[in-house]
Formats: structure tokens, sequence, C-alpha cells
């Protein structure tokens, strides 16, 4: 591959290594300074990428950096949170957590997962597994769904309602949420970017952020890469329409660990 065709390749799979590497360490800031290490690795030595599919590679240079720094969670955005969460994961089985978010949010299969981390796939099959057996016992709380579409929110609701965690109730539009939010505080919110009376879960979400203050948040849209630009404040959480139930599971799981996000500007 030239390197003009190499560099378009790898800046169609880019963002979805900073989706990964801001849900790996709860912030956008301190996620996309690991995907741009992972960028200068490439850029060093382009080796890191023979013989692979360009998104493996990207995620094994990425893990390299990871691997390397002592995979800490980021604290730039409060040092008590950070410490929180990084206890946390201190009870978890090493690379287990990595694992799943490959496995559930980014889709990559076994075989790729281990390309990614240097294992068998076996071995990451078993990580995944174990991953979602612990973290599905480390955190419960009250969980707010933003959505319009009536079967998506029930489906949401049950994921939810099966993880062990309270619903609070389901907001279709913006002013719904806001009243929602006020007769019961959540612990985390799972919006929708579009809403019934097209107004815009972001927006809801901002201004939920300004009277709640940490809630950490999951977006779900059919179009995550424009909220991948790296052009404004993006979030940490955020899972693809079409979801699978794994995807929603794991990102709970994820988001339940950290007590911050970081807001959204408006579009």
């Amino acid at each position: 591959m030239s390197s003009a065709d190499l560099a378009k390749s790898i800046g169609r799979e880019l963002p979805f290594l900073r989706r990964y590497a801001r849900a790996l360490t709860g912030s956008q800031t301190v996620g996309d300074k690991y995907a741009a290490a992972a960028l200068e690795v490439i850029l060093t030595d382009r080796s890191v990428m023979d013989g692979l599919d360009t998104r493996v590679g990207l995620f094994r240079a990425f893990h390299a950096i990871w691997d390397s720094s002592g995979q800490p969670v980021a604290d730039a955005d409060g040092g008590a949170r950070g410490a929180r969460a990084q206890s946390l994961m201190s009870k978890l089985t090493p690379n287990s957590r990595e694992a799943l978010l490959l496995s559930s949010i980014e889709g990559l299969r076994y075989d790729e997962i281990g390309q990614v981390m240097q294992i068998d796939a076996g071995e990451a099959e078993d990580l995944v597994r174990i991953a979602m057996d612990e973290m599905s016992q480390s955190v419960r709380g009250k969980v707010m769904i933003i959505e319009d579409e009536t079967i998506i929110a029930m489906d949401l609701k049950g994921i939810v309602q099966a993880m062990g965690h309270e619903v609070t109730g389901i907001a279709r539009t913006h002013s719904a949420a806001i009243q929602l939010a006020d007769e019961k505080r959540p612990d985390l919110i799972l919006a929708d970017i579009q809403l019934a009376d097209g107004s815009s879960g972001i927006d809801a979400v901002n201004e939920l952020l300004q009277s709640l203050g940490d809630v950490p948040v999951i977006f779900v849209t059919a179009f995550p890469e424009r909220l991948l630009t790296g052009d404004r404040p993006e979030p940490a959480f955020l899972i693809s329409k079409p979801y699978t139930e794994d995807q929603v599971s794991s990102a709970l799981s994820q988001a339940m660990f950290f007590s911050s996000t970081e807001g959204l500007a408006a579009s």
C-alpha cells in the first residue's frame, strides 16, 4: 500500500480508534492523546502495519502505547474521579476490559482482538467473557433513557433492567427529559441524538449536565462519525445504530466506571 493510500485508510478508521480510546480512558482529551501517540508510532515505523488490516494495525499500534504506559485512566477531569475509576479497574482481570471494548463496541472478531493484543483468539474470547461477568457485578445505578422511537426505547429499557439497573423513565423530547430529571436524578443518561419534536438530544444532555453535574452519558446515533471529528468536545461513550445488546451492556458497564462526562457543544 502506498503512503497516500495508507493515510486515506487510516483516516477512515481514526474516528473509531478515538471512540475506543476515550471509552477506555473515560476522557476525550486523554483518549485523543493516546490515539495521536499511535499515529506517531506508525509514522515512525510503518512496519507495525505490515500484514495487518488497517483497523487491526492501527489498534495494535495504540495498544503498544497503552501497554507501555501502564494503562492509567484519566484524572485530568478530576483526581478523585480518576482515582475511583482506577480503584474499580484494579479489581478487574488484566486486559479484559480492553478485549470487551474491542469486541462489543468496535466489532472486532476474537482473532482480530488477538492480533491487536498479541494473544491467541481463545484467550481473547475468554477475556471478553470474564470482563462481562466482572463488570456486570461492579456498579448498579439509575438510568434515564432519552429516545423518541418507542420500540428502541423499550428495547434499551429491557437491556438496562436485565443488567440490574433501575430505569427512571423514558423521555421522547428535550422538555420531557428536563422534567424527568427533575423528578428523579439519574446516575447515567442514555440518549439518542435526534428527538421526536425535532429537538437535539445533545442540547437536552448539555442542559441536564448544568444542573446534574457529574453524570456519565452514552449517546446512541446512526452516524457516529459525525460526532468524532475532533472539532469540538465529544462524548466519551458512543454507540452506533443499529446496536447490539452486548454493545449497550458493555458501554453501560464502562460508563458506570467513570463519574463524569464531557459535555457537547450544540450543533
